[in-house]
């Protein structure tokens, strides 16, 4: 029987969430039924299993040199037209697209290009709390524009697929659910040392530490988290925080954190390849953000058997069941976060219910195999083979 032959596009593959589920799909759909080509731009800050990925996968990636994620009209005109005659020439049978650039323009281009069916993965929750009224009334004018291109849209969890209808992008019944999956077996990982990993970041034993990994950006809240810091430290002086990621206000929280006078006891760690190690330290995970999709380190939190601080917002709530995996609280509220963290440093048995409970929900629902499993039989059912 002839392969379906299917493309993947996606606008880079750094660090995050949507790179990862992008090279889980390539590698875990069914090489016997599907032909999977792999369309990017341009990728500064792969990791190092993204790195491996691409050396396997080489022979099946076209590179979409003006595919990039600032909108830059003269580049993003040029990159339309590459994606355009590739789809004209490959003649996919399905075009899934993914995140927000490569998502418009491909689906647009893949429709005029004739491909039999087009879906599209948001891997983020733009429709509120990324840009001020006018920007936002652009991405949804944008958004449901862009939607008429594509038969199905896959979104990552509940709160995603309300709003989306909610803002009147598309039907619900245009919508899927397929919550976002981690390669569990990843996470195996029985021999850490954790006194030597605390020592790398001169964190003693008898220290809490708290950590929050994320993009340093204002939608993922950082500016909350350092304040949060000082009323914790002065609470419990004997906690460190971590913070791995990086991003524009990285020098900037650098600054506030010295005005505040906790500098001694923030470290700044940039991104890491080690997080399995890192999590495996953490006492309290904390991610702050003012929206988000789903939040895919609050998940491998879970796996860990970490207990998490988030704020309720976007899909957390799918991912963190409130007092249950981790505690909830509002957005921008610095005093919350640090109440909430406080009061699990303080109660060690809390924190290990948490942790165990967080990992038993993320091992049954949140799996790699299940979310490739959910996107092939939507495959099949718009191919109805």
């Amino acid at each position: 029987m002839k392969k379906i032959k299917i493309a993947q596009v996606i606008t880079r593959m750094d660090w995050g969430g949507s790179p990862d589920i992008v090279r889980i799909l390539c590698e875990r759909l069914d090489a016997k039924t599907y032909d999977i080509r792999l369309v990017l731009g341009p990728t500064a800050y792969s990791s190092k299993k993204t790195k491996d990925f691409f050396e396997k996968f080489k022979n099946n990636i076209f590179h979409m040199t003006h595919l990039k994620r600032r909108i830059n009209i003269f580049e993003d005109i040029l990159a339309f037209f590459s994606l355009y005659r590739l789809f004209r020439k490959e003649k996919f049978d399905i075009i899934h697209t993914h995140t927000a650039k490569a998502g418009f323009i491909g689906r647009i281009a893949a429709r005029l290009a004739g491909a039999r069916f087009v879906v599209h993965t948001p891997h983020g929750h733009n429709l509120y709390g990324y840009f001020g009224p006018l920007g936002t009334f652009l991405i949804v004018i944008l958004e449901k524009f862009a939607t008429l291109f594509a038969d199905k849209i896959i979104v990552l969890t509940s709160i995603e697929k309300s709003d989306m209808v909610r803002y009147n992008i598309c039907k619900s019944s245009h919508i899927e659910i397929i919550h976002s999956g981690l390669e569990l077996e990843r996470y195996n990982i029985t021999e850490i040392n954790t006194e030597k990993k605390k020592a790398e970041f001169n964190v003693g034993v008898d220290h809490f530490l708290v950590g929050m990994i994320s993009r340093l950006e204002s939608v993922k809240g950082p500016g909350y988290f350092i304040d949060a810091c000082r009323y914790i430290a002065e609470k419990l002086p004997k906690t460190r925080f971590l913070i791995v990621g990086d991003g524009t206000l990285k020098e900037n929280l650098i600054s506030r954190s010295k005005k505040l006078n906790i500098e001694d006891k923030v470290i700044f760690a940039g991104w890491r390849e080690d997080i399995t190690e890192i999590l495996s330290i953490l006492d309290v995970l904390v991610l702050p953000s003012l929206n988000e999709a789903v939040g895919r380190i609050l998940l491998e939190a879970g796996i860990s058997g970490k207990p998490v601080v988030a704020t309720e917002v976007g899909g957390i709530p799918d991912i963190v069941k409130n007092n249950m995996t981790g505690i909830l609280v509002p957005p921008a509220d610095s005093e919350k976060i640090a109440e909430a963290v406080i009061s699990l440093l303080r109660d060690e048995e809390k924190r290990f219910e948490m942790g165990r409970a967080a990992r038993d929900w993320v091992n049954t629902n949140f799996s790699a195999n299940r979310m490739v499993s959910e996107i092939h039989n939507l495959y099949k059912s718009l191919l109805n083979v």
